[in-house]
């Protein structure tokens, strides 16, 4: 038989040491030489992802109180609780000991459960609705961070703590808004700093139009994919890019135009260190973090990750301030960055490296900040809010994707993570780029076969039902983002790909009608961060323009609710604290006006957030 192959055998193996895990893998790999491997068992001994069938764990993600005197039970009652359990899909009241559920079913039934063991009755929520944790399965707490707190003009509104930034629609529109924010400045010298910009909304920018606006103060637009710069020619004074230090950077210098101050993908390695400087200082950070977390518990986020993680010294001491702070009510998971370490220390030493990484704040009982063993993000192709995701068949206007990390060397890389028993997400937007990965994926089962390794296509932009078929084949998993189709199936359909390719994006009924685990994330900010209002997109793929864009694609409501919860618990390897109501799980809620399940699904995404519960505790959102 396979050793590594085992699923047991794989969750022992990822809470090894580095070089326990190799000495293991050594040995297994030897143990299994020779003996055939049936494709098909990869998919048919994978977990399914519903809570209801889940061992349940004494611990873990959370941790647990200090063994003792048992934590006091509290009996929380509500009108429904949508557990999220196939077996037992609804209850009215659940009893909670510390962190953890005990019991699940009507009050008498979970009286009974408890049997002669103390309680108190909780009806805060005896007129509402309760249901699991809402998950983000995927964002960038720093990007987050530091594009909400600069000027915000983008083609839609957001709607943040302190207020609504409102679209700007149009170019005059944008020019407009850039010029009042230049006037706003009192400092003549101080940075203009904004994000949202996007040529199919705001027309074509350029360092000339930059100086138009400001010959004399350094501007920064940070583009609405965050995968890209704009700068003045102030600004590129200020931050001391030469010419010459853009000529001779193989893929950087390739995908950096220094006459026209825009800088994209590879290029941004050229000025993001100086950049940051300037826009990531410790008052910004600090003041885009807490408001992030307010943003996040407002739309009932209990849990999210942040994969890739942007990794400092000085950088985690904030996150453990703020987003590791007694009051915040919420999980910050981060996966270590495939790309930067490998990138910083070659594929010698990236193991090593992402190994210590992962030590600085493993998951442990009782932490809420940590990094998530064994999981490595990886990156194919383009950003699709840049139109540089790489396509079969091109784009109409005949220009061209751009990759992140090329296919030959992201084989590499996805290689060694793979060897070593890891969990791999890669964020992938264009059909070229998934047929690339694909291609990858199944090499790497052939040659070092692994059951249930839920490798994540992320984002999942642009696909063929070839290509879905397949996924399913590999026995990947898929955490999409379905603002895509919301956001940009109109601009796309005249602009780039067309109307076919544009109202295709992210096939998430695809994904279910072929049984691939399906969660939903916002990439925050790349989409808004509001777990309701993703499923809302996923349910209803309704456009600006208000026409529906591939209808067949749309998912039930209850699909789009598994994805923003227990499947995006099990895409994390987590379904068993995470993700749904039962028994042995982490206490973490939802709490709603509205059964989302009653309204009409074109307003799955107004239904009314009253709270959350963290690890047992109740957290209502500040009406201030």
């Amino acid at each position: 038989m396979c050793i590594a192959c085992n699923p047991a055998f794989q969750f022992a193996f990822r809470s090894l040491s580095l070089p326990s895990r190799r000495k293991v893998l050594k040995g297994a790999v030897a143990l299994s030489a020779g003996v055939p491997f049936v494709a098909e068992a990869v998919v048919s001994r994978s977990a399914k992802a519903d809570g209801g069938i889940n061992a349940r764990l004494a611990s873990g993600l959370g941790g647990d109180e200090a063994v003792g005197t048992p934590p006091r039970v509290t009996i929380f009652t509500a009108r429904k609780f949508i557990t999220m359990e196939r077996g037992a899909p609804e209850a009215t009241a659940v009893a909670v000991a510390g962190k953890r559920i005990v019991a699940a079913g009507s009050l008498d039934e979970v009286k009974a459960a408890l049997g002669s063991r103390p309680f108190t009755v909780d009806e805060t929520f005896a007129s509402k609705i309760v249901m699991p944790g809402l998950i983000d399965q995927h964002l960038h707490p720093v990007l987050g961070a530091l594009t909400l707190a600069v000027e915000v003009i983008a083609p839609e509104d957001w709607v943040l703590p302190g207020g609504t930034h409102k679209a700007a629609g149009s170019a005059d529109a944008y020019q407009e808004r850039l010029k009042a924010a230049d006037a706003k400045l009192d400092k003549p010298d101080a940075w203009l700093l904004t994000w949202g910009y996007h040529a199919l909304w705001h027309g074509k920018l350029d360092r000339a139009a930059l100086d138009a606006i400001n010959p004399t103060r350094p501007i920064a637009v940070w583009h609405r994919s965050c995968h890209e710069f704009y700068l003045n020619t102030p600004a590129l004074t200020a931050l001391g890019i030469t010419e010459a230090m853009t000529q001779n950077q193989g893929q950087a210098s390739e995908q950096s135009n220094w006459r026209e101050g825009h800088f994209w993908e590879g290029g941004l390695n050229l000025m993001m260190t100086p950049m940051l400087k300037v826009l990531a200082t410790p008052e910004r950070l600090a003041f885009g973090l807490k408001q992030m977390v307010s943003y996040l518990h407002a739309n009932g986020v209990t849990a999210y990750m942040e994969p890739g993680a942007l990794y400092t010294p000085d950088m985690w001491k904030l996150y453990e301030q703020i987003l590791g702070a007694p009051e915040t009510p919420m999980y910050a998971t981060f996966i270590a960055d495939g790309r930067g370490i490998v990138d910083r220390v070659g594929l010698d030493g990236a193991l090593d490296a992402v190994e210590a990484q992962i030590a600085v704040a493993p998951e442990a009982p009782g932490r809420k900040l940590m990094f998530f063993p064994g999981q490595i993000k990886l990156f194919a192709d383009g950003a699709i809010i840049s139109q540089l995701m790489q396509m079969k068949d091109g784009y109409l206007d005949g220009h061209q994707g751009e990759w992140i990390i090329p296919p030959d060397e992201l084989e590499r890389r996805a290689r060694l993570f793979w060897n070593a028993g890891y969990q791999i997400h890669t964020h992938v937007n264009g059909d070229l780029g998934l047929e690339k990965l694909l291609d990858i994926l199944e090499k790497l089962n052939a040659e070092h076969p692994r059951a249930d390794h839920r490798s994540v296509i992320v984002h999942f932009a642009n696909s063929t039902e070839d290509q879905v078929a397949r996924i399913k084949r590999l026995g990947a998993l898929v955490s999409a983002n379905p603002y895509y189709t919301t956001g940009f199936a109109d601009k796309y359909s005249a602009v780039g790909l067309g109307p076919e390719r544009a109202d295709a994006m992210v096939r998430a009924k695809s994904v279910l009608d072929q049984g691939v685990p399906l969660s939903y994330h916002s990439d925050l900010p790349m989409a808004p961060s509001a777990p309701l209002y993703l499923a809302w997109c996923g349910v209803n793929r309704l456009t600006p323009s208000g026409r529906v864009a591939g209808p067949e694609q749309r998912v039930s409501v209850d699909a789009a609710l598994r994805a923003v919860t227990i499947e995006a618990a099990y895409s994390w390897r987590h379904e068993d604290l995470l993700g749904s109501i039962a028994p042995g799980k982490i206490a973490n809620f939802t709490v709603l006006e509205q059964d989302p399940y009653a309204v009409p699904p074109e307003q799955l995404k107004d239904v009314p957030i009253w709270g959350t519960v963290f690890e047992g505790r109740v957290f209502p959102v500040s009406r201030a």
